[in-house]
């Protein structure tokens, strides 16, 4: 894993607490064949690691539908010209790599420095994946919070497009998350997301903003969003900025 100061680097580097940054106590951090990982040694989860070419990822790279389903649909086709995008919140980054698959340059913005150093040591392996290298090599990763890097952006490097998935409202009467959900909770907790967020977003976009939701959930914020894209119990609120 890379540490959070140089996210760019493929090699593993000696010494847990530069190749963990920010580890809580009790977890433990490893590195073997298939890259670094971490696990909750206080609890019966398993570990996680950020692995772009195996699993769901794997099978919907295999049968390329996704530009036809919300999240394809929400941000709209990649422009050649400038196929710009930063995902904001960059957490695993399942989407990111759904994203970059699309044709889409992602920029992963994350704020625990844990999660930013495990996903660039998935997109480092992946970039040497016969499977999946052109599409990783679209990816990058910054140990950034998002508000700030985005209201400190140059107008020359703003992206055509802001993604958000902020973390889902807790549903106490809903069962038990699965174990990447667990896990992200406990590194990034369940405070609501800063409210300057959505904001700092629009003014960066240079075309759109995406919004990820529950169905059911309220918007992000006050202001209504241009359109709604419903994809079973997800939905995308989409915020046009282009004048």
């Amino acid at each position: 894993m890379t540490s959070p100061t140089d996210l760019r680097s493929d090699s593993a580097r000696s010494g847990a607490d530069d190749a963990c940054p920010g580890v809580p106590e009790h977890w433990a951090c490893t590195y073997d064949a298939a890259g670094w990982s971490v696990r909750d040694t206080a609890s019966r989860l398993g570990p996680l690691r950020v692995d772009f070419a195996t699993g769901a990822l794997a099978y919907r790279r295999a049968h390329g539908r996704d530009s036809q389903r919300g999240l394809g649909r929400a941000t709209g086709k990649a422009n050649p010209d400038d196929p710009t995008l930063i995902d904001a919140t960059g957490g695993l980054g399942k989407d990111g790599f759904i994203l970059a698959c699309l044709g889409w340059r992602v920029t992963l913005l994350e704020r625990s420095p844990l999660l930013a150093g495990l996903l660039a040591d998935g997109v480092a392996r992946g970039r040497h994946d016969a499977r999946i290298g052109l599409i990783c090599r679209r990816m990058r990763v910054l140990h950034q919070e998002a508000t700030h890097y985005l209201e400190g952006l140059a107008s020359t490097a703003r992206p055509r497009v802001v993604y958000l998935d902020p973390m889902y409202p807790v549903d106490p009467g809903s069962a038990l998350p699965g174990r990447e959900m667990q896990y992200l909770r406990r590194l990034l907790g369940d405070a609501p997301s800063d409210p300057r967020l959505l904001a700092a977003a629009r003014a960066a976009a240079k075309e759109r903003v995406v919004v990820k939701r529950p169905a059911g959930a309220q918007p992000l914020s006050d202001m209504l969003p241009t359109h709604v894209i419903r994809m079973g119990g997800t939905r995308y609120d989409v915020y046009l900025t282009r004048s």
